[in-house]
């Protein structure tokens, strides 16, 4: 993605969304209008980034539902000031409902940059760029929108699916959700036509678009996450020219963005005054660490996405994963205190609050656990599972596994998967991938019983509640919040809330 380009195309994505009532016969000047803009590749570009723009501000806050819900992480609770937090502690503590604002700026988030994707597709459709220039910015457009439904259908069940815009607001209020099964073949369709068009590799300067490997590697998950398990074998082994990272803690170091390993991260750019930073580590880190694990003080650690002592037991002895990944402790003062942090994101950088860090989304480990889940739920452990698994702990400085049965290769790859993946808003989606609603529930449940039993965190004298870790088989799904409801009263709400 283009970084320079990005201030402009987020101007042009907020145009997009301005009343086309001429109410004064004025135009504002300072502003890009749509009629006049989609006219070369330049201003394409810059409207696609700005949907990567979007998906910048979609990331910053994707680990409150795809890491807190599940056993990988838990939050450092504020005693002194509970303010807005349990927003976003209830993603922790399973005590979500429909009012939840959290809930309703995901749903917002989403459609936003949707409607954008929509409307750059349908004005590129009508332009007369070369195809050589036009296929590209088509596929990458189409691949966002697939990864865009791919979260919204797993996160709410049956979803709003459009793929062109309504001309008028009225027309809004006819839309209504779509089956599932409608909206994961919507998805499949859009990876299936971004993989043909999109390039292996990109100049140097557009580094970090979507590939034709980001497509193939999100369509394989996708056929994955459906159990269509032929379909992602022959999918993932498509996606070449990757390969692990000698170094594990490679693929998170702002100094090795986007390297031998990286299929597609979320581009961040940070020590400048543009906007387009990250700030991972302040949001994770422990709350009272001051500047001792940001290295600036003056900004506040939010002490989320804390890694819980179930995640930190899940790694074996002599894993190279583990300290790359996490702190069981920091010293702050010349004292030691024990509430662990994650250090996947935590590198030294210039300006307070401003971190230089991507996003991993896609890495070729995932590729190589994906195909050996698959080939495993297909036709057993086969030698070539056991090898697709094996490159991965090898580079983790484990041992390969051997003499696994079916049910027993299906355990290790989810905690490979767990271990490999940690923190990268993989572990929920993989919970609800391999579980049924009642499976996880159960699941979930007695993880809560060990965390009120032996907290990762102190809570500072505040008592679990009785709703705290109260898992129900409806919770599989989020719900639909409650302001869409009462804009819409056709968009019915999800069972239990």
């Amino acid at each position: 993605m283009n970084q320079k380009l990005l201030l402009v195309a987020l101007l042009v994505c907020t145009t997009q969304f301005s009343c086309t009532e001429d109410f004064l016969s004025t135009t504002d000047p300072t502003r890009i209008g749509t009629e006049v803009f989609y006219q070369n590749e330049t201003q394409f570009l810059q409207a696609l980034n700005g949907v990567y723009g979007q998906l910048q501000s979609i990331t910053n806050s994707a680990y409150i539902f795809k890491e807190l819900p599940s056993d990988n992480t838990t939050v450092d609770l504020n005693p002194l000031d509970r303010g807005n937090a349990v927003r976003w502690e209830a993603f922790e503590f399973s005590t979500v409902n429909a009012g939840n604002t959290e809930i309703g700026g995901l749903w917002n988030q989403y459609y936003s940059a949707l409607y954008n994707t929509n409307y750059t597709l349908e004005r590129l459709t009508e332009s007369d760029l070369d195809p050589s220039v036009k296929g590209p910015i088509e596929g990458q457009l189409k691949f966002l929108r697939a990864y865009f439904y791919s979260d919204l259908v797993q996160y709410f069940g049956d979803v709003v699916l459009v793929t062109s815009t309504v001309d008028n607001p009225n027309q809004a209020f006819d839309l209504v959700r779509s089956p599932q099964a409608e909206v994961w073949a919507q998805i499949e369709t859009d990876l299936s036509d971004a993989a043909a068009s999109l390039p292996a590799t990109y100049p140097d300067d557009q580094v970090g678009s979507a590939t034709k490997g980001a497509a193939l590697a999100l369509l394989g998950k996708v056929y994955l996450t459906q159990k269509k398990y032929d379909e992602a074998i022959a999918t993932l082994k498509q996606v070449t020219g990757y390969s692990l990272t000698p170094v594990y803690a490679d693929n998170f170091d702002p100094s090795s963005k986007n390297g031998p390993e990286s299929i597609f991260e979320v581009q961040y750019q940070g020590g400048n005054d543009l906007g387009e930073w990250s700030s991972f580590a302040y949001t994770f880190a422990p709350r009272a660490s001051e500047g001792a694990i940001t290295g600036f003080a003056n900004t506040p650690p939010g002490g989320r996405n804390i890694p819980t002592n179930d995640l930190i037991a899940a790694y074996e002895p002599g894993d190279l994963r583990k300290d790359a990944s996490l702190q069981t402790s920091y010293m702050l003062n010349d004292s030691v205190v024990n509430v662990p942090y994650i250090t996947k994101f935590t590198y030294p950088h210039t300006i307070s609050g401003r971190t230089d860090n991507n996003w991993p989304v896609l890495r070729y480990a995932d590729v190589l656990l994906m195909l050996a889940e698959a080939i495993n739920e297909q036709s057993g452990p086969t030698s070539e599972a056991f090898g697709y698994l094996s490159q991965v702990r090898r580079r983790a400085g484990l041992d390969d596994l051997v003499g696994l049965d079916q049910a027993a290769f299906r355990t290790a790859v989810m905690k490979e998967r767990r271990v490999e993946l940690a923190f990268e808003n993989q572990r929920w989606f993989d919970l609800k991938r391999t579980m049924t609603p009642a499976e996880l529930a159960a699941f979930m449940n007695a993880y809560g019983a060990r965390e009120k039993a032996n907290p990762t965190v102190s809570r500072g004298g505040i008592s679990f509640t009785a709703q705290d870790y109260d898992y129900s088989d409806y919770e599989y799904y989020l719900p639909i919040p409650a302001p869409e409801i009462l804009l819409n009263s056709d968009l019915t709400q999800n069972p239990g809330y």
